[in-house]
């Protein structure tokens, strides 16, 4: 029976136990003379023999089809060392049994059944542990678990698994950490050193190609993105990023230097066999259990290795403050030119597609099919294609040439939004950038210029993409239709004031020697009551215009002014200021704190300066410091603070201002809409009354009582929107608690993504900006002098 026992817990099949059951118990039918005491010993071992064999068909089955290395390195571990490891422990057993060990065999050759069990007890709990560790990487039923666990995952189980009060099943976890911590590290230097995905285990990698319709124009250069569900948890998401940074410029180098490229301007010198070694050292220097700040100091120093060597030719810092000054002057707006034009441009090709419709419209209008009355593609590239004309005829022969305005033709691109391209539930390339397109109100300001949604966007090629990530793109669209709807409310306010029949008596009245007859002179006094009257009904609508117009160019001159414009010059003061140190003094560093423009460029007398990433004094004259300064990455988490501060001080984050201000943008449209229809009116009546020319189909008169009671309405509907806007304005000014946090901080953001913005790696500190009191105050003073 000994013979038995040893085999069946070798996992062999054996008559001692039966197998064809689920139940841990001997077979009656090959052991029948055993007593009941025999029976419940022997039931620890036929568990053990039972999960031994399991144990060694699951796991030769992970090992051989289950789609992730990691896990198939931690099942060879289990098989090879713990398995093996039990069997030794058999093989121990039998051995000291054969050689009458007296451990084991007493008087008379006889061996106690429970020394035998008492020696493979302590197994049954690690069978049972490593038989859940297991089923957990892959279920052994299809009842369980519907899937096998990533990489990411079994790493995490394993993390928690060590946290225990047995000492055995610690070390079990650790060796199987281990095991699964070097799968791990093997696919991450493939992508650290050569910017290659990972052959073996690909898809179980957590930066993965980026789909077709992710890449959006990148030309040949391959896209990536990460997966938050195969990121480890003791990966933080900036190490995440700086990982993806690395492998995307080994990516970009080797782009450059492919046999497509044949510019020999363009090739990079660099010595990658050195800075390999250099990599692999900062790797090899990671023990397992790996730590998260050990990772990250070795995945920040190789980006930094890759700074000082390659992206100051690959990426320099010209380049980056171009397409910055491009994203300022066109989607911020700073160029006042180019949002008046593209308003003008996109309201008369609105007129136009009503004025002129083709015969295809026509005829689908008749079939009831208003799909082809929508905006098309071609709608869009027009107005902005005339818009650019305009900009262009705008320069002067003896000007210089403008190499920005010709960057912004080449690079902005006005398209229809695809409501397909704002969905993006992974952690992707963007990172911190999607988090805050998620952070920003839903309150749409895109169907403003044209009726259907429409977006503003600047095309990132590479090597820019490495700084710029499509959703900081679609933060600046975000921005951009929301400061281009109350410019556009503006300038159609404005606009209102050249409908000259409306302001005046237009045409001007009868003059000698008509007027000097009887009936002219009942002409002009007919005239000059029906002019009084419409000037005495028209007070209400022009104050109300003029309320409205005040109030908007308040609000965006406020945001125009003290928020965009203060705050790029004080972040382009940051950048600029990096190149200047390294010319200069090396402790002469300015600092980033927010103040005005005269204490920011006399900052270097400032005693108090912020420390950098090292924890050193700026004052200090280490040189280290000056790569920080122009490594890409942490000029992308400073763009990104700047972009986050922008947000902030915009009130895009504040739902009910927002809704408060779409909801006036579209009442002063109804507004102004009704206005001009009332001028049409007025003219056919005019024309009916002076010259005779009547329309027999049209009631102008009924028409014109209709329309002023529906103005009178729009009218109400703009001043309580008026009070609503800045009502949601004294709100902001009343929830002074909210200064006291963070700037950085997001309550609502559960996945921490924004900690690339709140790392060491950027000293940048945004401007703060005025508050809301400023404006109040002039919409205060604006309503205590009649307006």
């Amino acid at each position: 029976m000994l013979h038995e026992i040893l085999l069946s817990l070798s996992g062999q099949q054996s008559s001692l136990f039966s197998f064809q059951t689920e139940e841990d118990v001997v077979s009656e039918e090959s052991f029948p003379l055993l007593s009941p005491p025999e029976k419940a010993l022997l039931s620890p071992l036929a568990r053990l023999s039972r999960l031994h064999a399991k144990l060694r068909a699951h796991t030769a089955q992970i090992c051989s089809t289950h789609p992730s290395v990691i896990s198939r390195a931690v099942s060879t571990a289990i098989r090879s060392h713990h398995l093996g490891a039990f069997q030794k422990k058999i093989l121990e057993v039998e051995k000291a049994i054969i050689a009458e060990d007296s451990s084991y065999v007493g008087g008379y050759g006889i061996v106690p059944l429970a020394t035998v069990v008492g020696e493979f007890s302590p197994w049954t709990r690690r069978l049972e542990w490593l038989w859940e560790l297991v089923r957990f990487i892959q279920p052994a039923s299809k009842t369980e678990n519907s899937q096998s666990c990533s990489g990411a995952s079994l790493i995490d189980h394993l993390r928690g698994e060590s946290q225990t009060g047995y000492v055995d099943i610690e070390e079990m976890a650790l060796l199987l950490i281990g095991a699964a911590e070097t799968a791990w590290m093997r696919q991450l230097s493939t992508w650290l050193l050569y910017g290659n995905l990972p052959i073996l285990g690909k898809g179980d990698f957590f930066i993965q190609e980026a789909s077709t319709s992710e890449r959006e124009g990148s030309g040949s250069v391959m896209q990536f993105v990460i997966h938050a569900d195969l990121l480890p948890q003791f990966v933080s998401t900036h190490t995440a990023a700086s990982v993806l940074f690395i492998g995307k410029t080994l990516n970009l180098i080797r782009a450059k230097r492919g046999p497509s490229n044949r510019r020999a301007t363009e090739a990079l010198l660099t010595s990658p066999v050195t800075l390999h070694g250099e990599h692999i050292t900062h790797l090899a220097e990671l023990k397992s259990p790996i730590s998260a700040s050990k990772l990250s100091t070795a995945v920040n120093s190789i980006r930094l290795s890759l700074s000082q060597s390659t992206l100051s030719k690959l990426l320099p810092l010209p380049k980056i403050l171009e397409i910055l000054s491009v994203l300022h002057d066109f989607l911020l707006l700073r160029r006042g030119e180019f949002a008046t034009a593209l308003v003008s441009h996109a309201h008369s090709r609105l007129q136009e597609r009503q004025r002129r419709p083709d015969a295809t419209v026509l005829r689908n209008f008749a079939q009831n099919n208003v799909d082809s009355l929508a905006i098309k593609e071609g709608d869009l590239a027009t107005a902005l294609t005339n818009t650019w004309v305009e900009l262009y005829s705008l320069q002067n022969e003896e000007d210089s040439a403008d190499d920005e305005l010709d960057l912004a033709r080449e690079l902005v691109r006005l398209s229809i939004k695809a409501k397909e391209r704002d969905r993006n539930p992974r952690l992707t390339s963007e990172g911190a950038g999607a988090e805050l397109v998620a952070e920003t109100s839903n309150v749409p300001f895109d169907d403003l210029l044209f009726p259907t949604p429409t977006s503003l966007s600047v095309q990132v090629l590479p090597p820019l993409d490495l700084f710029l990530s499509a959703s900081d793109i679609s933060i600046y669209s975000k921005i951009h239709s929301y400061l281009l709807s109350i410019r556009r409310a503006q300038i159609r306010l404005g606009d209102m004031w050249k409908h000259t029949p409306l302001r005046r008596s237009y045409p001007s009245p009868w003059g000698p020697p008509r007027s000097n007859s009887r009936f002219g002179q009942s002409r002009l006094r007919m005239g000059r009551e029906r002019e009084n009257a419409r000037l005495a009904q028209m007070r209400a609508i022009w104050a109300t215009n003029s309320a409205s117009l005040f109030v908007l160019s308040e609000i965006g001159t406020f945001f125009q002014g003290e928020v965009i414009n203060e705050s790029w010059q004080h972040f382009r003061e940051w950048i600029e200021a990096g190149v200047s140190d390294t010319r200069s003094m090396p402790g002469s560093r300015p600092g980033s704190r927010p103040g005005t423009a005269s204490s920011s460029k006399a900052n270097n007398d400032n005693p108090d300066q912020p420390v950098t990433a090292d924890g050193e004094s700026e004052v200090s004259n280490s040189e280290p410091v000056t790569p920080r300064r122009h490594d890409p990455e942490a000029l992308t988490a400073a763009h990104r603070r700047y972009l986050y501060s922008l947000v902030q001080s915009l009130y895009l984050t504040n739902t009910p201002f927002t809704q408060a201000l779409r909801g006036l943008l579209i009442c002063i449209d109804h507004f102004i809409a009704l206005v001009i229809r009332l001028e049409s009116i007025q003219r056919n009546m005019d024309l009916e009354t002076d010259e005779g020319v009547v329309d027999a189909l049209v009631d102008y008169a009924s028409e014109e009582r209709e329309l002023w009671d529906t103005l009178q309405v729009a009218r109400r509907d703009v001043e309580r929107s008026i009070q609503e806007v800045v009502a949601r304005l004294r709100e902001i000014d009343d929830s002074r608690t909210d200064e006291g946090r963070m700037m950085f901080e997001l309550a609502s953001n559960t996945h921490k993504t924004w900690s690339v913005a709140q790392t060491n790696d950027c000293s940048y500190v945004p401007r703060k900006a005025a508050g809301v009191d400023r404006l109040l105050m002039k919409l205060d003073w604006g309503t205590a002098t009649g307006n």
